[in-house]
């Protein structure tokens, strides 16, 4: 993919996450977004990560696959509001509740970028309450 449009492909994908996520700045979009992106790529077992990367502009690939924990074991009854506070947190901001939001947005705007079987793979693979806020985004 060229640079200039892949450019405008994550151009795109922010102004989508600003306003389907409430957010005032592209900034804040580009904040959530990495927060989301790490967040998920600790609860995403190896191959479907792998898969997601793929397929995925260079920049929020990177996102996805930045954040390591060397022990680190996936919760497969993660709860949306867990989640959405990890989000908040990595983005700087502390209530749960707004962070439902931008994470639904980001979620939407990242299954533009992927395939049906890339799709599914991620919903099987996070835990049931996750699965359904993917699979609605």
């Amino acid at each position: 993919m060229s640079q200039q449009n892949e450019t405008a492909e994550l151009t795109g994908f922010y102004e989508y996450v600003l306003t389907q996520g409430s957010l005032r700045t592209p900034e804040h979009a580009q904040r959530w977004t990495k927060a989301t992106l790490r967040t998920l790529g600790l609860n995403l077992d190896r191959k479907t990560k792998k898969a997601m990367s793929k397929e995925l502009p260079e920049e929020l690939a990177f996102y996805l696959n930045r954040a390591f924990w060397l022990l680190h074991f996936r919760n497969n009854q993660l709860s949306s509001h867990e989640f959405c506070q990890a989000v908040g947190r990595r983005s700087g901001n502390t209530d749960p509740d707004f962070a439902h939001i931008p994470v639904r947005a980001i979620f939407g705007g990242l299954k533009q970028f992927l395939s049906d079987d890339t799709k599914k793979r991620v919903a099987d693979t996070l835990s049931p309450e996750m699965s359904e806020i993917w699979q609605k985004a």
